[in-house]
């Protein structure tokens, strides 16, 4: 359920009402947008009685009452109309712009992930991605340089400037891979790792959540909730493939689910070609078709000498081709009506 304040409703009012929710049993979540406060009820709320309900429509700063039925509130376009943009270090996602976040699959070396930067910060590309913990199908894969690998991030980030985005894959690294990065990544495997998710909502560090490869549209956004839930309104959704019976690229690349969840939901939307494919010779195509319908920003994988990346090689386009592709982003993103 949420609540719609007047225009108007001072915070006394807005206090009040949370009061009324509290006495009923319930958590809120509260939403300050330009033109209207949003109060989300938080919980089952089938159990509250229509008439608690007309009281709160009947009250004199209350704008509207709205049940609903979705399972992800906090999320949705019904708790929030207006696109929620989220600001890394003065870059906003989610506006007008679109993002490009660039790197290696896998942070191998200081000089490397240095020089990497250095290319994508000259491509035009404003974000550097890069895994310093890395879940791999194989436990004899190698699994990233951890502590060290954000250590040589954030030598990155401090010669060229560039915001870090980078993998969280357990609770028990959220508070030191924060103190890194500036965005944290979800990957496919913990999109429904709850206690993950949960531990998340805590901080208000930007979150970066991969659609899971089985995920249904409920589910992903579901698990969004979950973060939001907790208090962190800075989530970014991203889509990067969905396991098919197709056996020519690495997933199948769902851009349908693109236009759907700018729709439903007010978060940004990113969409990862590189492992949406797993194929470096349609990366471009995909990047430039995600522009086309929708996206805020895309991620990709890039990396001065791809064929010899430790991990992800197939689907990791060369800094040169990044510089290439970063010109045509520009023109597709102008005949859309975007920028970057």
């Amino acid at each position: 359920m949420i609540i719609v304040m007047k225009l108007g409703a001072d915070e006394s009012q807005v206090q009040e009402t949370i009061q009324k929710i509290k006495d009923l049993g319930f958590n809120t979540h509260l939403s300050k947008g330009e033109n209207r406060t949003i109060i989300g009820v938080i919980g089952d709320v089938s159990s509250i009685d229509e008439s608690d309900v007309e009281r709160l429509r009947a009250t004199p700063y209350i704008e509207e009452v709205v049940r609903v039925s979705k399972p992800y509130k906090l999320v949705s376009r019904d708790f929030n109309k207006e696109d929620t943009i989220i600001n890394v270090d003065g870059i906003e996602i989610g506006g007008k712009k679109i993002v490009v976040m660039a790197g290696p699959c896998t942070v191998e070396s200081k000089d490397q992930i240095i020089n990497i930067a250095r290319e994508v910060k000259n491509s035009g590309a404003t974000i550097l991605r890069g895994g310093a913990f890395k879940p791999r199908t194989s436990p004899k894969d190698f699994q990233g340089l951890g502590k060290e690998g954000l250590e040589f991030l954030a030598a990155a980030k401090e010669e060229t400037g560039l915001p870090i985005v980078t993998e969280v894959m357990d609770t028990r690294d959220v508070k030191l891979v924060s103190e890194y990065a500036d965005i944290l990544q979800v990957g496919t495997r913990n999109m429904q790792n709850y206690a993950l998710l949960k531990e998340l909502g805590k901080y208000d560090k930007p979150v970066l959540l991969k659609r899971g490869m089985w995920a249904t549209l409920k589910e992903f956004l579901s698990a969004a909730e979950y973060i939001l839930a907790g208090g962190n309104n800075n989530v970014m959704l991203c889509e990067r493939g969905i396991r098919t019976f197709s056996d020519f690229t690495r997933n199948t690349l769902d851009l349908s689910i693109v236009p759907v969840l700018k729709k439903e939901s007010h978060l940004p939307v990113i969409v990862d070609p590189s492992h949406g494919t797993g194929r470096r010779d349609i990366v471009k195509s995909m990047t430039l078709a995600a522009i086309a319908c929708g996206a805020d920003g895309v991620t990709i994988e890039a990396h001065t000498d791809p064929q010899k990346a430790i991990s992800d090689a197939d689907q990791t386009i060369s800094t040169l081709d990044l510089h290439e592709l970063m010109g045509e982003i520009k023109y597709i993103s102008r005949m859309f009506g975007r920028e970057i």
